[in-house]
């Protein structure tokens, strides 16, 4: 039995806010909104967490709680659309007033339990339509914001507590101090979950679920597909199949590391398929993201699909599709609930597939710091275990319209230059995630006495723990300068290099 449970309304982060639980050593589990509290009263636990969601408590048809559930005596901690239900229920909720979203200053009026040992003033990231406007005398005040009177709440004799924020992202800079509060200072939980436990676990469920079939899966070199393919290995030994699709989309230098890195580690059953020509044909004049994407997932499985068929034809016990699917993907893609919002189609889990194949996802629960730890555990070396992310479309979403193979070229080469000089100025391992895109439109220049009509760069670097948010990365002006005399030098085709400054939310990591 989990100790602490996620009741979820639709929270793009609701996998967080139960992972940043488990960092704590206390198992945690998510609920459907609608479970019921006679459901929650035989499980037992210790605390319930409601979640934040993209509804009004107001819209017809949005995510309701059983009130039954504050009946229990159980702990509740309402975040942001949580908070709201606590205020609709208790107390007079502002339907969508303010919008506020990014960082904000919090400032503490009382601690209480909730907010012990925060300052007088915090940073806070806010992402919120409706705002709690008044509460019984009982409830009290912990905190507000320049634009929100009513930012955290509690209520001891209730056990309701209440933040208008998100103390689950990691730019809530005292989020996990929260999180602990509420989970051993107001809920008494034990800690009884340890992250060192799992690679055992699941090489077990891979074990017991293959069995004496194969498994085959594509790989690409990163990090998931990398800890995934390297955990299947270490359950079925040489039962596992690889293969690495080139779509034409891949960085300099792409290919040569992911074999290297293969027969360093002895996988005896690996495949490399060169199908860059039928990629690049099919997104010829193809300028919308989405359609670039599923273009890209597609293709994807078509070409892995007749390598499939060519193995399944020489060992008929290949019956396991294996994929290094992580939490971000599913989320990002789908409606992991049924208050979701769907943000882009992902090339591993967005489409059907034809294949008769069981899928195997080892990682589908995980998030990437999750990941790398469990990549350290399987003693996989750091320069795969900590690679910044890479998404299955490749370059194709880091060239803003239509692709071609003059802009790969390009992008390439400056791409190779950012991160080869984060590398060795030491920021490479500082930073979550950097990247070069290409912005189709040209600009006026000068090189030498000629006047120049050529492409832009955007370089992006980021901050962050689990790609559902983001902040952008403050490199010393040096290094930029430095990054970009040798682009603009180097690279044929390109007259301007921009940084960019903005956060997720609004703004995602990656261009399409």
């Amino acid at each position: 039995m989990s100790q602490i449970l996620v009741i979820n309304f639709g929270s793009q982060v609701i996998h967080l806010i139960a992972r940043r639980i488990r960092e704590l050593g206390v198992s945690s589990e998510i609920k459907p909104f609608d479970v019921s509290a006679a459901d929650i009263k035989r499980l037992k636990p210790k605390g319930i967490i409601l979640s934040g969601g993209p509804a009004s408590v107001y819209e017809k048809n949005s995510p309701q709680l059983d009130k039954k559930i504050f009946s229990l005596e159980i702990p509740v901690l309402g975040i942001c659309y949580g908070m709201q239900l606590i205020g609709k229920y208790y107390g007079k909720v502002l339907p969508g007033k303010l919008k506020e979203y990014g960082k904000k200053n919090l400032h503490v009026k009382k601690q209480g339990k909730l907010l012990k040992k925060l300052s007088k003033k915090e940073q806070i990231w806010m992402s919120h339509g409706d705002l709690v406007a008044k509460l019984p005398k009982d409830f009290d005040v912990l905190a507000s914001t320049g634009t929100c009177k009513i930012a955290a709440i509690e209520n001891d004799n209730k056990k309701l507590y209440g933040v208008q924020f998100h103390p689950e992202v990691v730019h809530t800079t005292k989020g996990n101090q929260i999180l602990k509060n509420f989970v051993f200072d107001i809920c008494k939980a034990k800690k009884d979950w340890f992250i060192k436990d799992l690679k055992n676990k699941l090489i077990k469920e891979i074990k017991d679920k293959v069995k004496d079939d194969y498994v085959i899966m594509g790989v690409s070199g990163g990090v998931d597909s990398s800890v995934a393919s390297f955990l299947i290995h270490e359950a079925i030994k040489d039962k596992i199949y690889c293969v690495f699709i080139d779509h034409g989309l891949i960085r300099k230098g792409e290919l040569l590391e992911v074999k290297k890195s293969f027969k360093k580690f002895k996988f005896k059953k690996v495949y490399f398929v060169d199908a860059s020509k039928l990629f690049l044909d099919r997104l010829k004049n193809v300028v919308d993201p989405e359609q670039k994407r599923k273009i890209i997932a597609h293709t994807f499985i078509e070409v892995f699909e007749n390598k499939v068929n060519e193995l399944e034809r020489k060992n008929p016990k290949i019956r396991f599709l294996g994929q290094g699917t992580i939490y971000p993907d599913r989320i990002e893609t789908g409606k992991p609930s049924k208050q979701a919002d769907r943000i882009k189609s992902h090339h591993n889990v967005a489409l059907p597939r034809k294949m008769k194949l069981k899928v195997i996802e080892p990682l589908r629960e995980f998030y990437k710091d999750e990941v790398r730890e469990l990549g350290k555990g399987l003693k996989i070396p750091k320069e795969i275990v900590f690679r910044h992310p890479f998404p299955g479309p490749g370059l194709a979403i880091r060239i803003l319209g239509d692709v071609t193979e003059e802009r790969l070229e390009i992008l390439r080469n400056a791409d190779y230059i950012f991160i080869e000089e984060l590398k060795k100025s030491g920021y490479y391992d500082r930073v979550w995630q950097a990247l070069a895109a290409l912005i189709p439109v040209k600009t006026v220049g000068v090189k030498g006495d000629a006047r120049t009509y050529e492409y832009i760069i955007s370089l992006r670097a980021v901050t962050s723990k689990d790609a559902m948010t983001a902040d952008w990365s403050r490199l010393p002006h040096d290094l930029l300068e430095k990054i970009s005399s040798r682009i603009l030098n180097e690279v044929k085709g390109v007259n301007r290099v921009l940084y960019d400054v903005s956060q997720k939310p609004p703004a995602t990591i990656e261009y399409e």
